[in-house]
């Protein structure tokens, strides 16, 4: 044990250092893209880009026409890149790595990792109105899988290897160890649960990413906030209370707008190919009027910290700012969803400071991590990470309470309203209960403590068998004649106790899933409508009870779905293993 201990932290260092090389990698190649399309054609360069690679400033003198036609063939070049190559590194990254954590083992292709950051660095390069973590996340979540390879290593460790990529990644682009650790092991679930026996690792690995970074980049946080900031007063809390409060409202249209506006791409009769270019163009005419769109938007939440833009200009960029990454994003376009929403949240700040007369410093840092945090249901790990890319630490306590009233808002509402979409990154699953991948393991130790009347191998039931029977309800055959099945029950029944076990129609009830929790047959004399039953019997047996059930589990196919309707909606076959 302590062996594997010492190499697991050997392979923590390396990956480390991986994900700081790759992060360094995506923005020399941000930047060229940036300085030979917008900076050479255009005349623009995004503040968001010179702030964190230079020291210059920023020539506003641009020609306004020609940004159309380079933020269009930028979409247009990511698209035919990723539609072709890799439809699964379509949109904001994340997602992609958190769907690997949870259904397939950690794997991701090979092929995501290099076409991503170069469809990430044309698409924001060019003008896309997205940000850099997500593609960050998944570059490095799949350097974290391909070295899993190299090692030979087990599903655990290549799960492990996924998160410390991601963690180390992000933290060499926004140098905030310690908040994108726990990012990394929170960004999985949308209720407040951890991956928590990885968090020694992704710490290290983003520990090992700033440290490499910082020598290279310097030390400086990548936005400037004037030193001891403080929100002591009892009326500052007061107005924080509703800072938090629309910070948790626009945490709910957020998801909604972006994930219907997917939804409205997704249905418009063209190849997924050529809609990046569509939803650029949409970007490029918000442009002509509000160029603070174009990319991630680090320059103008600079301005917005420093209280240097109107309250007018900060509402319409509240707004302009929202479907420009949305219509970046869910076209299909390559970019991260972070940046954008730490946009927004600061432009929500500056309004509120300017009308209760506050630091604009202050609330544009608090909005930043309240909007994020409930939009993305991550308001730990946002707290943190906000407060050390700006080195604002005495705004901790205030962010804390801001950021979790913002999140309870936004949970409650999503919940109460029963909105399709509850958070920006949708292949979150709600708890470990909930996860394809920790489920394979509830189901493993079942089926050993019915072994006996199972009498099969333990060995020969392979995690994919036991994925398709959680994800299909695929029945599988055993060598003994007997069948497990699992499915969703449509209406309530009764079931019968013999002997003090648990059957309905012949057919042995060896678990149920209800609510979130598994309980043991002993804890059930009759089944709900619902409720997610492992039963077992011969094939007659389980061919007489499968009109009460629906096949496809209603909690753990929802990541397999995700993968089917991309599928679908490229025509092309992605593979999972």
């Amino acid at each position: 044990m302590k062996k594997r201990r010492s190499f697991l932290l050997l392979d923590t260092v390396i990956i480390g250092l991986i994900g700081a090389a790759s992060a360094q990698i995506f923005v020399f190649l941000l930047k060229i893209v940036g300085y030979y399309s917008l900076t050479l054609i255009a005349g623009y360069t995004p503040p968001d880009v010179l702030n964190i690679l230079t020291d210059s400033k920023v020539n506003h003198t641009y020609h306004t026409l020609l940004i159309l036609p380079v933020i269009v063939v930028g979409g247009l070049i990511s698209g035919f890149l990723v539609y072709t190559f890799a439809p699964e590194a379509e949109g904001h990254g994340t997602d992609t790595a958190v769907r690997a954590f949870h259904r397939t083992g950690g794997y991701i292709r090979a092929i995501v990792t290099p076409l991503k950051i170069i469809a990430s660095a044309i698409t924001i390069g060019t003008g896309g109105s997205a940000g850099r973590e997500g593609p960050t996340a998944l570059f490095s979540s799949g350097v974290g899988s391909i070295y899993a390879d190299f090692r030979k290593a087990t599903i655990e460790e290549r799960r492990l290897f996924v998160l410390i990529g991601m963690a180390s990644g992000l933290s060499a682009i926004f140098r905030a160890p310690i908040g994108t650790s726990i990012f990394a092991i929170e960004v999985l679930y949308s209720d407040m649960e951890f991956e928590a026996s990885a968090l020694v690792y992704t710490l290290l690995g983003s520990i090992i990413a700033y440290v490499a970074t910082g020598f290279i980049m310097g030390w400086h946080s990548i936005f400037n906030v004037p030193p001891n900031l403080q929100a002591t007063n009892l009326n500052v809390f007061l107005y924080l209370s509703v800072l938090g409060l629309f910070s948790g409202v626009i945490g709910v249209i957020l998801p909604n707008v972006f994930y219907y506006t997917r939804d409205f791409f997704h249905k418009i009769k063209i190849p997924p190919h050529f809609k990046p270019a569509l939803g650029a163009l949409l970007v490029g005419l918000i442009a002509l009027e509000l160029p603070q769109v174009l990319g991630g938007g680090y320059g103008w939440i600079q301005d917005a910290i420093d209280g240097r833009i109107v309250v007018g200009l900060l509402s319409m960029l509240l707004i302009a700012k929202m479907f420009a990454f949305t219509f970046t994003v869910s076209s299909g376009g390559s970019g991260g969803v972070f940046a954008p929403t730490l946009f927004l949240g600061a432009m929500l700040g500056g309004i509120a400071a300017h009308i209760f007369h506050q630091s604009s410093a202050v609330f544009a840092v608090i909005g930043m991590a309240a909007v994020f945090g409930s939009a993305a249901r991550a308001p730990l790990a946002t707290i943190i990470m906000v407060t050390e890319m700006t080195g604002g630490y005495s705004l901790l306590s205030p962010a804390a309470f801001t950021v979790l009233l913002a999140y309870l808002i936004q949970v409650t509402l999503t919940d109460k309203l029963e909105l399709k979409y509850s958070s920006l990154y949708e292949a979150q699953v709600l708890n470990k209960s909930h996860s394809p991948v920790h489920q394979i393991e509830t189901l493993k130790n079942i089926l050993l403590c019915n072994l006996s009347y199972l009498s099969i191998d333990a060995k020969a039931l392979s995690d994919d068998k036991i994925l398709n029977l959680l994800e299909s309800g695929i029945p599988i055959e055993l060598q003994n004649g007997k069948t497990l099945f699992f499915g969703t029950l449509t209406k309530n029944i009764e079931a019968e106790r013999i002997n003090g076990e648990l059957f309905y129609k012949e057919t042995k009830i060896l678990y149920i899933f209800r609510k979130g929790v598994w309980l043991h047959p002993n804890e059930a004399d009759y089944l709900r409508e619902k409720d997610e039953v492992l039963v077992c019997g011969n094939q007659d047996a389980i061919d007489s009870i499968k009109e009460d059930f629906n096949r496809i589990s209603y909690i753990f196919s929802k990541l397999k779905n995700q993968h089917i309707r991309l599928e679908k909606y490229t025509k092309k076959y992605i593979p999972s293993k």
